[in-house]
C-alpha cells in the first residue's frame, strides 16, 4: 500500500524569480476571452471542453461508477475513485497504485496529514478540474501542500494565485512562507517576504510567527536579520541621497561663486560693470543666496575665521573653491591664490577633510581631476 504523509518537512529550496506570463496569441478567441483570461491564475489556460463534459466528469466521481480504487484519509475515511484518472493527473499517484498491492479489483492508497474534505476537494480537481470558491477559501494551504507532494502544477498555481489575490494576509503571511519554501514557490515566498518586512510588528505578534519562533528558531532570526538588513539600507540609502544632495548644492555654489565674481550677476546687479537692455533670469540657484553673503563678507568688521557665523561660512566656500580651481593666477574669486598658498602650511589632518570633500564632490558629479572648476568652463 503507498501512503505519503504531507506533515514530513521538505527542505527549503531556494527562492528564483518566477517566469513571465506566455504571450497571447492575437487571435479571435484570443480577444473573445480577454476578460475571463484577467480573472484566471498566470499560466493557466482556459478550459475548452463543456459544462456538460465537465458535469459528466463530476458525476463519474461523486457516484463512484465501477470505481476501483479506495483512498484512506484521516479519520478512517474513504474515498472512491479510478485508477486511470489519477493515473494520468498525477505521475506520483501512478507510481503508487502500481505499487499497492490489488484486492479483487480494488488498489488502495493512503492521504494523511490534511482534513478529509480537502483531500476529496484534491480529487475532484483531478476529475473536471474544478473546485469551488469557499473550498479555495478554507484549505488553499492544504491544497497547495497536496498539489506540491503528488505533483499537480495546474492546481499548484491556482492555489498561488487565490493566494496572491487576497487569501494571504497578516495573519496567515508566516504560515504561508513557510509552506511557500517547503512547496517551491518562488513568487509566493517572495511576496510573504515582502509582506512580512513591511508589516513586522504586526506580523510578529501573530500566533503563526508565535509557532514559527519555537518550531523553527532558524528561520525566525534569518527574518529577522534580513528585516535589519533592509532597513539599515534603507537608512543608508537615505543617508547617501542625502550627502550627494549637499555635494551637488556645494558645487552649485562653487559654480555660482565663479560667475559672480568673473561676470556678475544679471539678476541681482552687476559686481564692476552695467549690462545693457534685458537681460535673461540667472540661471544659478545658488546665485541670490551667495550673492547676499559675499556683500556682508565684504562689510562686516568681524570677518576673521571664526568671528561671524556667516563670514566663517564664506571663508569655507572661498577655501573649497581654491581647492577646486584649477587656475588660481587669472581666477577672479578673491583670495583664491593667497588660499592656494596657504594650504602648503596646512596640517595633514586638515588636508585629507578637505581632499575628501574635494574628491566626494567631484565623484558625484562625475568630474575628474583633469577638468575641476576651470573658469573658463564654469561660465560658458
Amino acid at each position: 500500500m503507498g501512503e505519503i504523509d504531507v506533515d514530513k518537512s521538505l527542505p527549503p529550496q531556494k527562492s528564483i524569480p518566477a517566469p513571465p506570463p506566455l504571450p497571447c496569441p492575437p487571435s479571435r478567441s484570443c480577444s473573445r476571452n480577454r476578460q475571463e483570461l484577467m480573472d484566471q491564475p498566470s499560466l493557466t489556460r482556459v478550459s475548452s471542453i463543456s459544462t456538460a463534459t465537465e458535469n459528466l466528469l463530476d458525476s463519474l466521481f461523486d457516484e463512484g461508477y465501477k470505481a476501483d480504487v479506495k483512498i484512506s484519509t484521516d479519520g478512517g475515511g474513504l474515498i472512491y475513485a479510478h485508477t486511470n484518472v489519477l493515473s494520468l493527473a498525477s505521475a506520483v499517484m501512478k507510481e503508487m497504485l502500481r505499487r499497492s498491492k490489488k484486492q479483487g479489483r480494488w488498489r488502495s492508497i493512503t492521504i494523511r496529514g490534511v482534513p478529509p474534505d480537502a483531500v476529496r476537494v484534491f480529487v475532484r480537481f483531478l476529475y473536471s478540474s474544478r473546485y469551488e470558491r469557499d473550498e479555495m477559501e478554507e484549505f488553499v494551504l492544504h491544497l497547495l501542500v497536496l498539489s506540491h507532494a503528488y505533483v499537480v502544477p495546474q492546481l499548484k498555481r491556482k492555489c498561488e494565485w487565490h493566494l496572491e489575490k487576497g487569501l494571504l494576509n497578516l495573519e496567515n503571511v508566516t504560515d504561508v512562507f513557510q509552506l511557500a519554501l517547503l512547496c517551491d514557490t518562488p513568487r509566493l515566498s517572495l511576496i510573504c517576504l515582502h509582506m512580512i518586512k513591511r508589516n513586522i510588528e504586526q506580523v510578529s505578534a501573530t500566533e503563526g510567527w508565535k509557532v514559527m519562533k519555537q518550531s523553527h528558531p532558524i528561520l525566525e532570526n534569518t527574518l529577522m536579520d534580513m528585516v535589519m538588513e533592509d532597513d539599515n539600507g534603507q537608512k543608508e540609502r537615505v543617508r547617501k541621497g542625502n550627502e550627494r544632495k549637499v555635494y551637488c548644492q556645494l558645487f552649485e555654489a562653487m559654480e555660482a561663486l565663479v560667475h559672480i565674481c568673473r561676470e556678475g550677476c544679471r539678476t541681482i546687479g552687476p559686481r564692476d560693470r552695467t549690462f545693457k537692455g534685458q537681460q535673461p533670469p540667472c540661471s544659478f540657484e545658488a546665485c541670490r543666496g551667495l550673492e547676499l553673503l559675499l556683500r556682508h563678507f565684504a562689510s562686516c568688521k568681524l570677518r576673521v575665521p571664526g568671528g561671524c557665523l556667516h563670514c566663517r561660512r564664506t571663508w569655507q566656500l572661498l577655501e573649497l573653491h581654491s581647492r577646486l580651481c584649477a587656475d588660481p593666477f587669472s581666477c577672479g574669486v578673491p583670495l583664491c591664490r593667497n588660499l592656494k598658498e596657504k594650504m602648503k602650511k596646512q596640517n595633514k589632518k586638515d588636508e585629507v577633510k578637505w581632499k575628501m570633500l574635494v574628491r566626494n564632490i567631484l565623484r558625484t558629479k562625475g568630474i575628474s581631476w583633469a577638468h575641476v572648476l576651470q573658469p573658463e568652463s564654469l561660465t560658458a
